[in-house]
């Protein structure tokens, strides 16, 4: 990973949780376990993933959600059609319409997460999603250790200040 600091001209504080979640899948490899990364831009999730495909010793599955979709568990075990990867990175929850409904079933359904899926399921969430998460399904969240984060201070900073002056 220095070399990723060096080839693509990134701060330490991006490398940092790329490392994290990189140490994650692979410590999680062929079982489940639930992984939240929070950021709240799709273009540095984008930039992440690349960076993280290109470093990563882990290969990993994207799935992004449809707007339409009812039930997280349903949605990933159509797309995956029985195929276990060895990692899988869920994209677009901040999209879907009913997110309410789909994280208090994801909350119900979660044991089957656990029972079908043998591999760690990274969840990217917003802000706003995570808090959805902790209040519509604390259970869930619970299994899921730290959230690593992928907006820095300034970008954080920088993102209330536009909120403020809106």
């Amino acid at each position: 990973m220095v070399s990723l600091v060096k080839t693509q001209n990134i701060s330490a504080s991006t490398v940092a949780p790329i490392q994290r979640l990189a140490r994650a899948m692979m410590v999680s490899s062929g079982q489940f376990s639930l992984i939240l990364a929070c950021c709240n831009s799709v273009n540095r999730q984008q930039q992440t993933l690349s960076w993280l495909k290109e470093f990563s010793s882990v290969h990993f599955q994207e799935i992004l959600l449809p707007p339409t979709a009812q039930t997280l568990y349903t949605t990933i075990y159509n797309n995956l059609e029985s195929k276990q990867p060895e990692a899988l990175m869920v994209k677009g929850l901040e999209s879907v319409v009913a997110i309410n409904e789909l994280i208090v079933c994801t909350n119900i359904m979660r044991d089957e997460f656990r029972k079908q899926f043998k591999f760690p399921m990274i969840l990217w969430v917003t802000d706003d999603t995570l808090k959805k998460l902790v209040w519509l399904a604390p259970d869930l969240k619970d299994w899921a250790a730290s959230t690593i984060r992928f907006d820095t201070a300034n970008n954080k900073s920088r993102q209330e200040q536009v909120v403020k002056t809106r």
